[in-house]
């Protein structure tokens, strides 16, 4: 059997010292020296409590302020088509007309039965009248009867008459179709002598009113109730009106704010969410029925601190941690509940102290009790890190005095 052997290296006793000797010096540096590692320098902000607007960006849908599908109420066969597409019509602007030679002949006839029911009322009136005053001299009791009731049937048929003359003029109008709205209509779906009948489910325009509008917006039934319960607490002070404003599918700011209509009072079963409702001026018909858009709402104030996003971070449960200059000038970790964003900074009312310095960097490297060297900084406006003292130069020249004591 083949054995291995180990071999073992004795080094000189000199040799050895030499080597020992060197291990405080190979720790300390090369001047021997010991060497601390220097507290990590983080950027700080000092916290402090502000007013901070309470604001909500919700997508929404616009819908229109009134809509009315255009279907005949009488059959009739397309004669003319009075408007023009997309051109603004006043409340009885004509957009169709049937042909109404039948119509106008039912009303003629009409007309002649009312005209013989009205002859023919005064002659039963007559007939009646002298029946009574004679009832017992010459005119028996049945005589008397039978005058009565031709003067009922006479009353009646007048009364059936006028109906009918006043339906059948009615039916008459009813061949102009008309606007019942103010707004715009569609691209009719029928053509000049296409027959048309009462009831039909197929429209023949559609006519829209789009200025004003309406903003339906979707929130959260979570998130209404949360508002409710800041409102009930206190934490949030409303403001006197809740206004939106718009942005568009383009990303525009549309020029003008709206006035909330109402809010639902049920919940989506499909969604989870709860409509509200705001009215917009549209002059310039921008917004049209169906467009997407995001609507802003400022709820109100609250008074909190500003977190920055970039100096949190959010664990499983949802609650936010970020570390601040402990009072021995280590990091110390804390943990809060945020209410909201605003921009790229989280709302927070509780667990913050005034007067905190909170650390905006260096989150992946900081460890509790970690020594820091902190730097007042602030953030800019894409949310960069900017160091206070980096604060640009004047643009000003020395004085000649100034020169003079250097």
């Amino acid at each position: 059997m083949l054995k291995l052997a180990s071999r073992l290296t004795v080094l000189p006793p000199l040799a050895l010292c030499a080597i020992v000797g060197a291990g405080p010096a190979l720790a300390l540096g090369s001047d021997g020296a010991g060497r601390r590692t220097p507290p990590l320098e983080v950027a700080v902000m000092t916290m402090e409590r502000q007013q901070v607007p309470r604001t909500v960006r919700l997508p929404g849908r616009a819908v229109a302020y009134e809509q009315v599908d255009i279907r005949p109420r009488v059959d009739g066969v397309i004669e003319a088509i009075s408007y023009v597409p997309g051109k603004t019509l006043a409340v009885g602007d004509v957009l169709f007309q049937l042909d109404d030679a039948s119509y106008v002949a039912t009303v003629a006839s009409d007309e002649a039965d009312l005209a013989k029911a009205e002859a023919r009322l005064p002659v039963s009136q007559a007939a009646y009248d002298r029946a009574e005053k004679l009832a017992g001299k010459g005119y028996t009791a049945a005589e008397v009867e039978e005058a009565r009731a031709t003067l009922a049937e006479a009353k009646a048929t007048l009364d059936a008459a006028k109906a009918a003359l006043e339906y059948a003029r009615t039916q008459l109008s009813w061949t102009t179709i008309r606007s019942p709205i103010e707004g715009v209509a569609d691209v009719q779906e029928v053509s000049v002598g296409d027959l048309v009948t009462s009831g039909q489910s197929d429209a023949l325009t559609t006519v829209t009113r789009l200025d004003p509008i309406y903003i339906d917006l979707s929130e959260t039934s979570s998130r209404i109730l949360s508002f409710r319960s800041q409102l009930a607490s206190g934490v949030l002070k409303p403001n006197d009106t809740i206004d939106a404003a718009l942005t568009l599918e383009n990303g525009e700011v549309y020029q003008g704010s709206g006035t909330l209509v109402t809010l639902t009072s049920t919940v989506s079963t499909t969604t989870g969410t709860v409509t509200v409702r705001f009215r917009f001026d549209n002059p310039d018909r921008v917004i049209l029925p169906g467009m997407f858009l995001r609507g802003e709402l400022t709820l109100g104030t609250v008074e909190a601190f500003l977190v920055p996003q970039r100096a949190a971070e959010r664990d499983n449960t949802g609650r936010l941690s970020a570390f601040v200059v402990g009072e021995d000038g280590a990091a110390k970790k804390i943990t809060f509940t945020d209410i909201g964003s605003t921009d790229s900074a989280w709302i927070v009312n509780t667990g913050i102290e005034p007067g905190a310095r909170l650390i905006l960097n260096g989150l992946k490297t900081l460890r509790e009790g970690m020594a820091v060297a902190p730097v007042a900084a602030t953030l800019d406006a894409d949310g960069l890190v900017v160091e206070e003292s980096d604060a640009p130069p004047d643009d000003g020249t020395a004085s000649a005095d100034d020169e003079a004591d250097d």
